[in-house]
């Protein structure tokens, strides 16, 4: 665009002033989308043109997968030169609103947050605040030092390692350990990066379009979504204080679930463990199903939690796929989750894997090993274990204090009744606080309201405060 052009430009657009009339919020397309744009266009310029794109976007008078009018069907109706419009839809693509395809025309593209699964997107409520209790993830202060295990894993690892594409995937040290502590003896196991990828992975070999899963309700919402986007149908298991429901989950397999996701410990959200007689009458449920099932065990919480390894794999060990997380207890960037469990389905899941990431980086799975067996690293594990322990104890004894009775859960997370959940965000927002909404959380997709999702892994003061904020925005 020449100078002389983006003047005349906007001396034409002062003495004209914008033209009114149409309605910004449906702009259309071909020429007379380009005239609806054209009349609401003020400054004439490359930027100005951008400008009143990006406000639309924003607004919402243009959508994800809208289509731009052309550069000359606009160039025309704003008497400017095509040049001119060209890079005013250039300027939106470099800051990603629009995306230009050529003949295909320029589209608006996705906001990051929409290009974010829905239940991820809609975990939070309200704006933020002095204290987020919103996150499930773990206090910061109490993970291990990765700078010591970085430093002793790189002086002794062998170079050939770091340089090889059919080196092992599972370095053999960590394996051991693996094995050591396993709560029933695998057949295979492997390690991937993170615990739901490990169920992507894991739900990719063993089910197909179509086909049926028994979830927990609650269940963990990023859960949900994994299974939309793989065509998958939940089939919602209620909870008790030990986890699934037998007659429950019996209703769903005879409904033709063929898979079953749990989470054995320190469930997400409610805090309840599977027990040992428990987890005997959902295997026994298993057994009795009219098809084969596949179990797939989600220790999200790991070495941080306070329960017992309790998991049907001891009894089904052809149908278990157990995962254990290490990001809650190690640090989520080590994005490592361990997963054991027979072969035919580890098989498939690493050779399947081969022609994509092919493994987890083999020093982290190093540095892993090493945290797993260091003194100090150790501890600072189990100091973490006993503060969230003792910080769920804190919340609920204080929430007692101030009326709302609760039964403490194991991990992070503490999963509060309320009235009306809106209306306690509100409350909760304005002393402060942010928590995350309980809607997400409902296997049935139906707007369940009712209770709030509350991190206690973050609150490390201001207990009594925070238990009297709750307990008045849970109150009707």
């Amino acid at each position: 665009m020449d100078q002389g052009d983006s003047q005349g430009d906007s001396q034409r657009d002062s003495q004209a002033g914008p033209r009114r009339g149409h309605d910004e919020h449906h702009l259309g397309h071909g020429r007379a989308a380009a005239a609806r744009l054209a009349d609401l266009v003020v400054d004439r310029s490359p930027r100005g043109i951008a400008a009143t794109v990006a406000r639309m976007v924003h607004t919402g008078g243009l959508r994800p997968g809208d289509r731009l009018p052309t550069v000359r069907a606009l160039a025309a109706e704003l008497a400017v030169s095509p040049a001119t419009v060209g890079s005013a839809w250039h300027a939106l693509s470099v800051v990603g609103l629009v995306s230009s395809r050529g003949r295909a025309g320029t589209t608006v593209l996705p906001s990051p947050e929409d290009r974010v699964p829905p239940r991820y997107r809609d975990l939070t409520g309200g704006a933020p605040g002095r204290l987020d209790l919103s996150t499930g993830t773990p206090d910061p202060e109490l993970l291990p030092e990765l700078g010591p295990a970085l430093a002793r894993v790189s002086a002794r690892m062998p170079a050939a390692e770091t340089a090889s594409y059919v080196a092992p995937s599972l370095v053999p040290e960590l394996e051991h350990l693996l094995r050591g502590t396993w709560p029933f003896p695998p057949q295979r196991l492997t390690v991937v990066d993170g615990a739901v990828d490990a169920l992507a992975r894991t739900l990719d070999v063993t089910c197909g379009f179509g086909d049926r899963v028994a979830v927990e309700d609650p269940g963990f919402p990023p859960l949900f979504d994994l299974l939309d986007q793989l065509g998958l149908e939940r089939v919602p298991v209620t909870l008790d204080a030990h986890g699934m429901v037998p007659d429950s989950l019996g209703a769903a397999l005879a409904a033709g679930a063929s898979a079953v996701v749990l989470q054995p410990r320190a469930h997400n959200p409610t805090g309840v463990s599977l027990t040992p007689t428990r987890a005997r009458e959902l295997a026994a449920a298993v057994r009795a199903a009219p098809q084969p099932v596949w179990v797939l065990e989600d220790d999200h919480s790991g070495q941080i939690s306070s329960a017992r390894d309790v998991s049907l794999g001891a009894l089904l060990p052809d149908r278990v796929v157990h995962v254990r997380s290490y990001s809650k207890s190690h640090g989520p960037d080590l994005r490592i989750a361990a997963v054991g469990g027979p072969a035919t389905v580890l098989d498939a899941l690493v050779a399947r894997r081969l022609l994509g990431p092919g493994w987890t980086s083999r020093l982290l799975q190093r540095v892993l090993a090493d945290l797993l067996t260091d003194g100090p690293a150790v501890d600072a594990v189990e100091h973490a274990r006993r503060v969230y322990h003792g910080r769920q104890r804190a919340l609920t004894q204080a929430l007692a204090h101030h009326g709302l009775e609760l039964v403490p859960g194991d991990g992070v997370n503490l999963w509060v009744p309320v009235a009306d959940e809106q209306r306690a965000l509100v409350r909760l927002g304005a002393a402060g606080i942010r928590v995350a909404r309980g809607r997400p959380f409902a296997a049935t997709g139906q707007e369940g309201g009712g209770h709030l999702r509350v991190t206690v892994s973050a609150l490390r003061q201001d207990v009594d405060a925070v238990a009297r904020a709750l307990a008045l925005a849970a109150a009707p």
